[in-house]
C-alpha cells in the first residue's frame, strides 16, 4: 500500500512517453506505479502503424532514449518495426511489464479528496499523481466522403493496415499525400498492378539518403554502449540548431531546406506536367517537412497515377472525381492523418470543482509549458499542447517532460507538498507569449496543415527546441498553486 511519502503514480499509455516515465520512476527508486494500456502490447503509434514503407523521419541515433542506446538500428532512418522492437526491449530489460495492465482502457478520471479516481472498463482504481502519455497522433481521421461506406472492396485507414490482403495484383487507391502517403507511395510504386494517388495538396520532399549501418557499428554499441554517445550528441545539435531553428525565423537554415526541396523536385521529376502537379504553392516547412529518398522515383514508375481533381463521391466500384471520371479500384486506403487535437480524448478528465478538461479547453487545447493545466492538481501531460513536435525528436521531449514531472513527484515523496497545479495567471501569461510568437513562424505563413487550430494559429511550440528544455529544467514554484501536507 503506497503511503504519502511514496506516491502512487498512474501512467496512461505504454508508448514511447509512458515507458520513458516508467524508467524515470524506477531510477528514482519509485516502484509504486501502474501503466494502463488499452492494447495488448507496448509501443503506441509504432505498434498501431504497420503500413508498407513505414519509417521514422528522425535519425535513429537521436530517436533513442539517452539512457538506453540501441545497438540494433539497421539504418539511419529506422523502419517502424525496429522502433517497435526497441520499445519492447526497453519494457522487457527494464522490467516494466509487471507494472502494465494490458487491455485496460481508462474511460474517465476524477480528482477527489486529493487523489485521482480512475474508471476503467474492468473496474476502478486510484493514484496520487496522474501522468497522461496518450500520444498526439493516435486517433485516426477518415475523410467523410459521400458514399464512403458503399465501397465493395477492402477499405481501411493506414494506421489499421490489413495485412491479409495481397497487393501485387490489385488496383489500389490512396487518399492522402502527407508523410504517411509519401512513404506508402515510395514503397508500393511500381510493385502493384495500379496505384492511384488522390492528391489534394502537393508536398515538399527533402532528400535524405537512408544509409545502412554496418554490422561492426552495431556490435560495438552492443558491447560498449558509450560508443553511441557521439552520434546522439551530433544529431541532437544538428536538429536543435538547424532543423529546430529554421521554422522559427528566416535565415540560412530556412533557405537551405527550401533550396534542397526545390532542387530535389527539379532534378528528380523530368516530366514538366507532373513536376507542376507535384509543386506546392507554399514554403517548405510550412507543413510537416517530408523526408524521403525515393518518393519521386516511385511516383514516376509505370502504373502510378496522380489525381488532382477533387473527390466527388465513392461508389462500390471505386472513386468518382468532380470531372465525372470513375477510378475503378480493388482496395481503398485512407492516409488522411489523425486528430491532432485529441490528446487524452475520448477519456473524460474532471478536475477540482467538477470542471472537465473539455470545458477548460473549449477554446482550444492549452497548458502551462506543455505539461500541466490549472485546476488539475498532480496531473502531468507528456506530449501535451504546444509541445515542440514540429521541429524536434519526440524522445528527448518526453524525457524533459518526464524529468519535470519527476521534480514534483519528489516534492510529494519528500512530504514537502501534497499537490501542485499551475495558476491561471501563469498559464494565461505563458499562452499569451506563445500566441504572440506564433505568427512569426513559418507554420503561420499561409498553408493549411494539421498544425493549425480552430483560431488559425499553429498549435506548436514557437521557439527553438532548446528553449523548451530550458523552460522545463527548473520549475518556477511561484507559478503553481502548491498545497502542503
Amino acid at each position: 500500500m503506497a503511503t504519502a511519502a511514496t506516491p502512487r503514480v498512474g501512467i496512461i499509455g505504454a508508448g514511447m512517453s509512458g515507458l520513458c516515465m516508467a524508467v524515470k520512476l524506477q531510477d528514482a527508486g519509485i516502484d509504486s506505479f501502474v501503466i494502463y494500456e488499452q492494447a495488448d502490447e507496448v509501443g503506441g503509434t509504432w505498434r498501431d502503424n504497420t503500413y508498407p514503407g513505414l519509417h521514422c523521419d528522425i535519425p535513429s541515433p537521436f530517436y533513442s532514449y539517452s539512457f538506453f542506446p540501441n545497438s540494433e538500428w539497421s539504418r539511419m532512418m529506422p523502419p517502424g518495426g525496429e522502433i517497435q522492437h526497441y520499445l519492447r526491449r526497453v519494457a522487457d530489460e527494464r522490467g516494466i511489464r509487471r507494472h502494465i495492465r494490458f487491455g485496460t482502457e481508462i474511460t474517465a478520471v476524477r480528482y477527489e479528496d486529493g487523489r485521482w479516481r480512475l474508471s476503467t472498463d474492468s473496474g476502478d482504481d486510484e493514484c496520487d499523481v496522474l501522468i497522461t502519455a496518450t500520444g498526439f497522433l493516435r486517433v485516426p481521421r477518415v475523410a467523410d466522403i459521400p458514399g464512403r461506406d458503399s465501397f465493395a472492396g477492402p477499405m481501411f485507414h493506414s494506421a489499421r493496415w490489413d495485412h491479409s490482403i495481397t497487393l501485387a495484383d490489385k488496383r489500389i487507391g490512396l487518399i492522402g499525400t502527407g508523410s504517411t502517403g509519401v512513404q506508402i507511395v515510395a514503397e508500393l510504386g511500381g510493385k502493384v498492378n495500379q496505384l492511384r494517388v488522390f492528391q489534394r495538396t502537393a508536398q515538399w520532399v527533402l532528400p535524405f539518403p537512408n544509409l545502412r549501418f554496418t554490422r561492426l557499428r552495431r556490435e560495438m554499441i552492443r558491447r560498449f554502449p558509450v560508443v553511441a554517445r557521439p552520434g546522439y550528441a551530433f544529431w541532437s545539435r544538428v536538429i536543435s540548431t538547424v532543423y529546430g531553428r529554421a521554422p522559427i525565423r528566416p535565415g540560412p537554415a530556412r533557405r537551405y531546406f527550401q533550396t534542397m526541396c526545390q532542387l530535389n523536385l527539379r532534378f528528380s521529376v523530368r516530366d514538366r506536367t507532373l513536376r507542376r502537379t507535384l509543386t506546392p504553392d507554399y514554403q517548405a516547412m510550412c507543413k510537416r517537412l517530408i523526408i524521403s529518398g525515393h518518393y519521386y522515383r516511385s511516383i514516376q514508375r509505370p502504373g502510378v497515377d496522380v489525381v488532382t481533381d477533387e473527390i466527388d463521391h465513392i461508389e462500390p466500384r471505386g472513386v468518382v472525381t468532380t470531372d465525372g471520371l470513375l477510378h475503378e479500384l480493388d482496395v481503398l486506403v485512407f492516409a488522411t492523418g489523425f486528430d491532432a487535437r485529441a490528446y487524452v480524448r475520448p477519456m473524460t478528465i474532471v478536475g477540482e470543482n467538477g470542471r472537465t478538461l473539455d470545458e477548460v479547453w473549449a477554446d482550444g487545447p492549452h497548458a502551462y509549458r506543455s505539461i500541466a493545466v490549472p485546476g488539475f492538481p498532480n496531473l502531468f501531460m507528456l506530449m501535451g499542447p504546444h509541445s515542440p513536435i514540429a521541429n524536434q525528436s519526440l524522445v528527448p521531449v518526453a524525457e524533459d517532460q518526464a524529468d519535470y514531472a519527476m521534480w514534483w513527484i519528489e516534492q510529494i515523496r519528500s512530504g514537502r507538498i501534497t499537490s501542485a497545479a499551475p495558476t491561471e495567471a501563469a498559464t494565461k501569461h505563458y499562452n499569451e507569449d506563445i500566441k504572440a510568437a506564433l505568427p512569426e513562424t513559418i507554420w503561420a505563413s499561409g498553408c493549411n496543415s494539421w498544425y493549425l487550430g480552430e483560431d488559425g494559429l499553429p498549435e506548436v511550440f514557437p521557439w527553438h527546441p532548446g528553449r523548451h528544455r530550458e523552460l522545463l529544467r527548473g520549475p518556477v514554484v511561484a507559478d503553481f498553486d502548491v498545497r502542503g501536507p
